[in-house]
């Protein structure tokens, strides 16, 4: 009779698991809309004025917003108005300073917050004022918040001054650094560079003037970026981490599209509508950055990008983003195959089977998916040490004739096929698609494969199939890296490879990240292999990674060839400041020609982003940049849960076998039971 039961409770568990789903979403969703994405690594901080990363980004900026924004689907790159009602432009003083405009939308709230009851009691949001962004720039210079970007806000007048009187009132007044964090601000005065003023009775607009010490157009972007979105004194001064409260770093009040419903960073993290955001509560604004664009690049329309039922709507399309944490790219791509992902990155393992040559393939498309490709603004270069006593400047012609000669050994179209699916563009210039200055159909003449004029270059610089006359040997290099990987080791090697068709003896000399670090800083190192991703959509943001003061044995900088040219300096300074016209252009050519010769960089490629989207997800268009994107996204949420029933039913014959194996076992004990009964 036991086994009779077992077996019964055996086929009634297998009968049950009929029924079962492998959904790791609450049957209530199924048709909800809700934005489904998967995140690598949790974010470091939600403090907008301190987080850097691309993880931290792309969570505070769809929960804060900054004073301007790109347009989300023009290219190249255009600023718009976000929390302004239009981009500024800069007014010269007649002391070289510049002043720019910010007029500040009036009647944008902040996200309902238990905070605001520090501004009185029972209040649980309040208005947005200029006075909130203020407060941002100001806890930019406070040293106690940390702030990378301290340096180029510092180019506003007054700025870095009011972080040395805070510091200073701090250490020697222990009353004042107690006091709370709006009052210090306050007491340590003005900032002479940041005036603002109700402009009217009305209140229609709060108006904050921003003088820099100098021209600096650029400064534009860095108010599109979440270093100077508004932050409400009461977040800083109510999570302080103390008596159970959450410290500002885990805790995000803003005034974005977005609010986070839950924040377990290494888990899942949750962002709801705001309700209170502008763009929902004044649709008829039609404010830039709270409307679905109707007008793009050429070839969006036939991308569904300008679908007629999203242009001109209000923003956003969903009401929920569930973020779950998955560090390993293979399950979520699995994931996403079974639809519990609305969009994915390719893992390198399944790169052949979803795309090949740039093109979705066959079996992805049948499922209705849709390859999204963007070159990221970011460029990979391998560098030379310009300090280097053998390939640097002091060789003069000599190295430069070397440098050269490496150059034209480095197949950029092998290496992103063997290492990176080819995803990526072979690089001629420091600057990447997408910039003002890049040419398409530039062609850098040490850029393109050529070993008979490589071998002629060596020859001329006194390195003779590759000998150094000074020790009869092949010349011996250094080749300085930071990653010790087996992954790395390949990539490095391959490299290496090339340079020995020349007859070179490159060494890989591979350390842990922080001895690399340390050999550039003090510039003991020859070569090394490195890549920058810009912060923003110009130029100059490539092109001062060889400005002679950003060298960084010398100076501290990012220049990490410390290449000196007081010719390219000159250029940079020249390019730095202006707007993009047609004399900016020739500067940029010029600069580009000068490094053509002298070769501090061998450009390597422009990385490129490939990831696939779900057919029922619209209006995905991937950026290059970490902007808000999630408020322009849409789904069908009827077309997902039909497909997700498709793609998951269950193989049922087992669980078949099993249940009638049960019945045949459970048959004949109920038989003995009951004639035992009777």
């Amino acid at each position: 009779m036991r086994c009779a039961l077992r077996a019964a409770a055996l086929a009634a568990c297998v009968i049950a698991s009929l029924a079962c789903s492998n959904d790791p979403y609450p049957s209530a969703d199924a048709n909800a809309h809700v934005l489904y994405m998967p995140y690598p690594e949790a974010p470091k901080t939600l403090d907008p004025q301190v987080a850097y990363s691309v993880y931290d980004h792309e969570v505070l900026s769809n929960v804060y917003e900054t004073p301007l924004e790109y347009h989300y689907l023009k290219r190249p790159y255009e600023l718009i108005p976000g929390l302004v009602t239009a981009v500024p432009e800069p007014r010269a003083l007649g002391d070289g300073r510049v002043v720019y405009t910010f007029k500040l939308r009036r009647g944008v709230r902040f996200a309902s917050d238990p905070c605001f009851a520090l501004g009185g009691a029972g209040r649980t949001q309040r208005e947005l004022v200029a006075s909130d962004l203020v407060f941002a720039l100001q806890r930019i210079a406070d040293p106690k918040v940390g702030s990378p970007v301290l340096v180029t806000f510092s180019k506003i007048v007054g700025l870095a001054e009011f972080g040395k009187r805070l510091a200073t009132l701090r250490e020697d007044d222990p009353a004042f650094a107690a006091l709370r964090i709006d009052e210090q601000y306050r007491r340590a005065g003005p900032i002479e560079g940041l005036n603002w003023k109700v402009t009217d009775d009305l209140k229609v607009t709060d108006v904050l003037d921003v003088t820099l010490d100098a021209p600096y157009p650029q400064i534009l972007y860095w108010f599109a970026m979440p270093f100077t979105a508004p932050v409400p004194w009461e977040a800083v001064a109510w999570y302080d981490g103390e008596e159970g409260r959450d410290g500002f770093a885990e805790h995000a009040v803003g005034t974005g599209p977005f609010r986070i419903a839950r924040y377990q960073k290494r888990s899942r993290i949750v962002l709801e509508r705001n309700p209170d955001w502008y763009g929902a509560v004044h649709p008829e604004w039609r404010a830039p950055a709270a409307t679905y664009p109707s007008e793009g690049e050429a070839g969006d329309a036939g991308r569904g990008l300008l679908a007629p039922a999203a242009v001109g709507r209000a923003l956003p399309f969903v009401d929920r983003v569930e973020m779950r944490f998955e560090k390993e790219a293979i399950p979520v791509f699995t994931k996403f195959l079974q639809g519990y992902y609305d969009r994915s990155r390719i893992p390198k393992e399944s790169f052949d089977k979803a795309a090949s040559g740039g093109v979705l393939s066959p079996a992805m498309a049948a499922l209705g998916m849709r390859l999204e490709r963007t070159v990221t603004l970011g460029t990979y270069y391998i560098g030379f040490n310009m300090v280097d006593p053998v390939v640097g400047n002091a060789a003069g012609e000599r190295s430069r004739k070397l440098r050269q000669a490496m150059s034209l050994a480095i197949d950029a179209d092998e290496f992103l096929r063997v290492f990176l699916n080819g995803r990526g563009i072979p690089a001629n210039s420091p600057l990447p698609p997408g910039l003002f200055g890049y040419e398409e159909d530039y062609r850098n003449p040490f850029r393109s494969v050529d070993l008979e004029r490589a071998r002629s270059l060596l020859a001329a610089a006194g390195y003779a199939n590759g000998v150094d006359p000074g020790t009869g040997r092949a010349l011996r290099l250094s080749f300085d890296t930071g990653d010790t990987s087996v992954q790395a080791r390949l990539r490095y090697q391959f490299l290496v490879e090339s340079w020995r068709r020349l007859g070179l003896d490159v060494e890989i000399a591979a350390t842990s990240y922080n001895q690399f670090q340390d050999k550039v800083r003090r510039g003991a190192h020859q070569l090394y292999f490195w890549g920058w991703v810009a912060d923003y959509p110009d130029p100059e943001n490539f092109l001062f990674l060889l400005w002679g003061p950003m060298g960084q044995t010398r100076g501290g900088g990012p220049n990490s060839s410390n290449f000196a040219d007081p010719r390219y300096d000159a250029l940079f300074d020249a390019m730095k400041n202006r707007g993009n016209d047609a004399e900016r252009l020739a500067t940029i050519r010029a600069m580009r020609a000068l490094l053509e010769i002298e070769r501090p960089w061998i450009e390597l490629f422009h990385p490129e982003d490939y990831a696939l989207t779900q057919g029922w997800l619209h209006n995905a268009k991937a950026t290059g940049l970490t902007v808000p994107i999630w408020k322009y996204y849409d789904v069908d949420a009827a077309m997902r849960a039909e497909r997700r029933v498709a793609w998951n039913q269950p193989v049922r014959w087992p669980a078949f076998a099993i249940a009638g194996l049960g019945v045949v076992l459970l048959v004949p004990g109920v038989a003995t039971y009951l004639r035992e009964r009777h």
